[in-house]
């Protein structure tokens, strides 16, 4: 389980997180949802390390990011909004560097062949990774990510820049990703979060404003679609009203 406590990042005077608190589950699917500039990549940064919070825990089950960086690490996959990719290295050259860096202990050749499997890449893991497509090179990227079986996998934007057909295929991949790990994934598409996610946290300004699952959102008579709209104009009225409504199902439910 990923567990967040009284997480805050400062910038001098500015709170580029504030405050925030939450958990993700074994194998669920987190969608991390705001609009651009809420605060999303710094919270995801802090979750993965790159960044050092200001103040708060970042746990995921016995490790403490802070307390025990290296063993904390060991048991996260990553996938930036930009992958993190060498574009003149062949694919499997890249995989078996990546590999090597991050210190596995699996079998070599067998599980680089299982990820580019599950990852759909099998069949240019000989290409030079500067000539894939968009799509495929974010296939890479998560690819890496999931190099050491980790059990929680972050993925920021993991969508970004797609054609319609590429995000259908990434989409899918997530899925049956989740079946395996925990996912938390950033976007500030509505749709994209709805069509994958078991569980939707919505942040804004730094601050966490919304956290339900899908089938609880879709219980209540407003308009997800309608608050965050509203919410990316500036006016948090709708979302406190939603979150109101999510309250009263979850408390008639015993939830």
């Amino acid at each position: 389980m990923l567990e967040l406590q009284g997480v805050t990042k400062l910038y001098g005077s500015r709170k580029a997180v504030d405050n925030i608190s939450f958990s993700v589950g074994d194998n669920e699917i987190l969608g991390f949802l705001g609009p651009n500039g809420a605060g999303k990549s710094t919270t995801m940064n802090i979750i993965t390390g790159f960044l050092s919070s200001t103040s708060g825990t970042v746990k995921f089950n016995e490790y403490e990011i802070l307390d025990d960086p290296i063993n904390f690490k060991k048991h996260i996959g990553y996938l930036p909004e930009r992958p993190p990719l060498y574009p003149e290295m062949t694919v499997m050259s890249f995989l078996s560097f990546v590999f090597d860096l991050k210190k596995i202990s699996l079998p070599k050749k067998d599980h680089i062949t299982e990820i580019c499997t599950l990852t759909g890449i099998q069949d240019v893991q000989n290409r030079i990774i500067k000539n894939l497509s968009k799509g495929y090179q974010q296939r890479v990227g998560l690819a890496q990510a999931m190099l050491g079986n980790p059990g929680l996998l972050v993925l920021d934007e993991p969508t970004a820049g797609l054609d319609p057909k590429q995000i259908h295929e990434i989409r899918n991949l997530i899925k049956e990703l989740g079946k395996k790990c925990t996912i938390i994934f950033s976007s500030h598409i509505l749709y994209e979060v709805q069509a994958v996610s078991d569980r939707i946290i919505i942040i804004n300004e730094g601050l966490l404003i919304a956290d339900a699952t899908v089938q609880q959102l879709s219980a209540v008579s407003l308009s997800l679609e309608d608050a965050f709209l509203r919410l990316i104009a500036g006016d948090t009225s709708a979302f406190r009203a939603l979150n109101n409504e999510v309250s009263g199902v979850m408390h008639k439910k015993g939830t």
